[in-house]
Formats: structure tokens, C-alpha cells, sequence
């Protein structure tokens, strides 16, 4: 392969004057004139070698942070360990409504909402909004405030050793901005496991913010990489929207102007489920 023909600019980002994260920004004028392949490809590497040394290494596209850069500057606060904290234990799971979860993932979530089946939150009962940063509460006279959401397809059913076999995927998980709720994702997937009983739930890493380590915590083991895939840029807005699979075209009106990107592939990971262990 020849050598790349631009060079990454990659940015440190301190926390407690030592820098602790490293990013890789994306402009899309750049990007629009540059070898897509040497940069997809430097930036996989460079992203490889820094996670392996211990060091958090994201890729973040030019659209994302003017778009969604409340969430995108939210996430680099997780990253750098700065959000306000939130003990799960603290919260109540439960079932939550489509409105609910897409007014909260489209605020909360850098690619916003998406179809789903089944869709839980954590709730922070009123008695502990002491944990909480003086005026970080918006409505201080609610009873409770949701501070995560997961969300969850219908089951794929086939057959295993001659059985039917239940396999869902984990769609989007999200916190609240400028949050941290420790424990998050594990209290919402056993309250899934809890009601839907599966026999696995299966997900994906996006490569250009992870490497997927925190859902090996979680029980879920590698099972394959996705490839970049392509993605279209309204540049008038900045947001990024649906394609027709079947046209390779966007949704949308037609006559605006986009720009094709690539994120970098996902890893998949699954969580097999023994419905006879005490999983929760």
C-alpha cells in the first residue's frame, strides 16, 4: 500500500494537567480530497496501538461535533473520568414508552434514536438527587429523573441442538449528558434478562470510540468485526441520515447535498445467557 498522504493531526486532551485521551478530528474538506483508504486505515492502527498501551484514542468527524457536539463533549468528559457520577444502585429500572426513549436518545445519543422492541430506563428517585452538583437538576420538583436508557430488538428465533434459541441485540445505550451512572448498562441488561429471558444478547463496539473492553466487563465475548461502513453527510445541517439499501441513496429529498464518509467497523460482541445461573 503507498504511503498515506496526510498526516494525523492527533489531539491530547488533559484532565488533572496530564493528558489522558487522545483524538484523531476529522475534517470533512480534508477528508473529502485526501486517499479515504490510507486515512481509515492510519487511523485504525494509530487507534490500536494507543487503546494497547492503556491510552483511551478516539476518531471524531468534523459533522458530529457541530452537529452533536453537547453529546460529543459529553462523551469526552466520560472518557476523561470529569462527569458527575451516579450509582445505578441508587435508580429503579423499568419499562419505558417510544416517546420517552427517542426525546432521550435524541438528546443523549450521538446517533440519536432508532427503531426498537423493547426499551428500559433508570430512573433517580428525588430522595438522591443530593448526589447531584448544586443546579446540575433541572426540574428540582420531580419526583424522578431518567439518567439512562438501553434499548433492545424483538428475538431471532432459531434453532440450537434441536431447541429454539432466543437471540436479541442490544441497540443503543445511553446516559444522561454529563453524566456517569456506574453500573449503568449491567442493572438495565439484568432487568432485560429478567423479564425477556434470553438465551443471548448480542451488540457491537464502535471502533472509532472503543474498543469494546467495557462489554468483556459485562460477560460478552468477541464474535467477529464489521467493516467500515458507508455513511451520508447532509451538509447543510451536518447530520448524518438514513441510506436505501437497495438504491445506495439517501432517504431524503433528493436535490440536497451530501458527503459520503466511512466510520471505522464495529467488533461484535455477545453475552450468552444460562437462564438457570443467578444472573442478577
Amino acid at each position: 500500500m503507498n504511503e498515506p498522504d496526510w498526516a494525523l493531526p492527533v489531539l491530547e486532551i488533559a484532565a488533572n494537567d496530564r493528558a489522558v485521551l487522545k483524538v484523531i478530528p476529522v475534517d470533512l474538506a480534508i477528508w473529502h480530497k485526501m486517499n479515504q483508504e490510507s486515512l481509515l486505515n492510519l487511523s485504525t492502527n494509530y487507534l490500536q496501538a494507543a487503546r494497547g498501551q492503556g491510552i483511551p484514542a478516539i476518531l471524531l468527524w468534523e459533522d458530529y461535533w457541530l452537529a452533536r457536539k453537547s453529546i460529543v463533549q459529553s462523551r469526552l468528559a466520560a472518557t476523561l473520568g470529569i462527569s458527575v457520577k451516579i450509582p445505578a444502585r441508587l435508580t429503579l429500572a423499568r419499562r419505558i414508552d417510544n416517546a420517552t426513549t427517542e426525546h432521550f436518545l435524541e438528546a443523549n445519543h450521538l446517533n440519536g434514536n432508532t427503531l426498537s422492541k423493547f426499551r428500559y430506563g433508570l430512573f433517580l428517585p428525588k430522595r438522591y438527587y443530593r448526589v447531584l452538583p448544586e443546579g446540575f437538576v433541572s426540574d428540582a420538583s420531580a419526583d424522578e429523573m431518567l439518567v439512562a436508557v438501553a434499548t433492545f430488538s424483538n428475538a431471532r428465533i432459531f434453532k440450537q441442538n434441536g431447541a429454539p434459541f432466543r437471540s436479541h441485540e442490544l441497540i443503543r445505550f445511553a446516559s444522561l449528558l454529563n453524566t456517569n451512572v456506574v453500573g449503568a448498562l449491567d442493572k438495565l441488561l439484568n432487568a432485560f434478562i429478567r423479564e425477556k429471558a434470553p438465551d443471548d444478547i448480542m451488540t457491537y463496539a464502535d471502533l472509532e470510540w472503543s474498543d469494546g473492553r467495557s462489554y468483556k466487563r459485562l460477560g460478552f465475548e468477541e464474535r467477529g468485526y464489521m467493516p467500515p461502513r458507508k455513511a451520508l453527510v447532509q451538509l447543510a445541517d451536518m447530520r448524518r441520515v438514513r441510506m436505501r439499501v437497495e438504491t445506495d441513496q439517501p432517504a431524503g429529498e433528493p436535490s440536497v447535498e451530501y458527503l459520503t464518509v466511512y466510520n471505522l467497523g464495529s467488533i461484535k460482541y455477545v453475552r450468552d445467557i444460562n437462564t438457570n445461573a443467578n444472573e442478577c
